[in-house]
């Protein structure tokens, strides 16, 4: 009997020659990753036990939420973090003006590497599954334990294997994939299981969509989404001199269940509010009128992304009655949109142009939404108050229809503009 991919990840950090599904185990960490929201309560945790962490070149820490702070509490939290993190020494601590957010910085920086263990105080670490490795989130807490030991305790999950295949549509993206899937099995339909994306849409999708897929596998209940490397992820890891270890699924694995779904028929997806398993043909939707676009995100700030919205903005103007903001991930995303022309067209066309944060996404600032107003957003998360008023709206979509819902007002096709 062979062994999924995630299997064989879990199995080598546990010394173990295999595991199986619902086995408890105790797994060696790489990389043990929290940021300016989730770090202070695992610091305290943690100084309660111990003063010095378990390997201070496996931690990084990313202030990324509510940078720059927004507030008073804000500003102490990013100051109490930031003097823990100096004391330690911790290699991987991204400050204000050099930080980006955190899961797009990470990979970014050869930081999480196919066939490692990544831990994260944050739920949307699962992120790094699309460079092939093991990676999912945790509470704070159990950050604590892990800066103590090194491991982390945890049964082995069950693996759903999807199966993408046909040539996705022009405006069709890993979003509208990862959206359509949701939709399908529901917000629960992956609950604690690894989902394993396979198939030739996946093989022939970039990087930055295979982030985006992989970053919304919790959005499912996801324990892990991950992906295979191959060529493509070798050609995003070239000029690194680190050593990392691939791992492949057997081809007589056992999944639990293998899921097939057809490219050809995915059209640009919209998520209404409040669950991303909402999800509708952008084409069914008529006027529904916004106040927001959003641009940005852990999962959809690559510069990818940028260049997306930016080919359908060119040229043209936000809607007088819209608020365009954009997120570029990191600094270095930022910089290449700003050599590349990208910031000015966004400037040209009304946007607003913010720092490599999170920003709005979790409710935290810059973009805080009102009573009864509606933003559209490449985001990944559109559950009641998540972005400001209980009483305001959120509807997920991939970049070019967030674009083109910039210009129109209301949410568009790209073929409308």
């Amino acid at each position: 009997m062979g062994s999924t991919i995630t299997q064989k990840i879990l199995a080598y950090h546990s010394k173990k020659k295999n595991v199986l599904p619902d086995e408890f185990i105790n797994v060696d960490v790489d990389i043990a990753l929290s940021n300016d929201i989730t770090s202070p309560l695992a610091i305290k945790q943690f100084l309660s036990v111990s003063n010095k962490v378990f390997n201070k070149n496996k931690i990084a820490i990313v202030l990324d939420h509510f940078v720059p702070n927004k507030d008073i509490p804000s500003a102490e939290q990013s100051k109490f973090v930031r003097e823990f993190a100096k004391k330690q020494k911790i290699k991987y601590f991204f400050d204000a003006g050099k930080s980006g957010i955190e899961h797009s910085i990470l990979p970014e920086q050869k930081i999480v590497l196919p066939g490692q263990v990544v831990i994260g105080a944050d739920s949307h670490t699962c992120t790094y599954g699309a460079m092939g490795c093991f990676s999912t989130g945790v509470g704070s807490t159990d950050l604590a334990g892990i800066w103590l030991t090194g491991k982390i305790w945890l049964k082995v999950p069950h693996t759903l294997k999807f199966v993408y295949y046909g040539k996705p549509k022009k405006w069709v993206y890993g979003k509208d994939l990862i959206l359509y899937t949701i939709g399908k099995i529901g917000v629960d339909g992956a609950n604690y299981k690894t989902m394993e994306f396979t198939g030739e849409t996946i093989k022939k999708l970039p990087m930055s969509e295979r982030f985006t897929m992989c970053n919304m596998a919790i959005e499912a209940g996801g324990k892990n989404g991950i992906i295979q490397p191959d060529e493509i992820t070798l050609q995003f890891l070239k000029n690194i001199n680190k050593k990392y270890k691939i791992f492949k699924s057997d081809k007589d694995a056992i999944y639990e269940n293998i899921i097939e779904i057809d490219c050809n028929k995915i059209e640009p997806l919209i998520a209404l509010p409040h669950l991303p398993s909402n999800v509708k043909s952008v084409r069914e939707i008529k006027n529904i009128y916004i106040d927001q676009v959003v641009i940005g995100s852990c999962t959809n700030g690559w510069f990818e992304d940028l260049k997306i919205s930016a080919e359908i903005l060119k040229g043209k103007k936000v809607n007088s009655n819209v608020r365009l903001l954009i997120f570029p991930a990191t600094p270095n995303i930022y910089q290449k949109a700003l050599e590349n022309g990208l910031i000015e067209i966004f400037i040209k066309a009304g946007g607003i142009i913010c720092p490599p944060t999170c920003g709005p996404c979790l409710g935290g600032h810059l973009g805080i939404l009102a009573k009864g107003e509606k933003c559209i957003a490449t985001t990944n998360r559109n559950f009641i108050g998540r972005m400001g008023s209980l009483e305001s709206e959120i509807y997920l979509s991939n970049p070019a229809v967030a674009a083109a819902s910039a210009i129109k007002g209301k949410i568009t096709h790209p073929d409308e503009v």
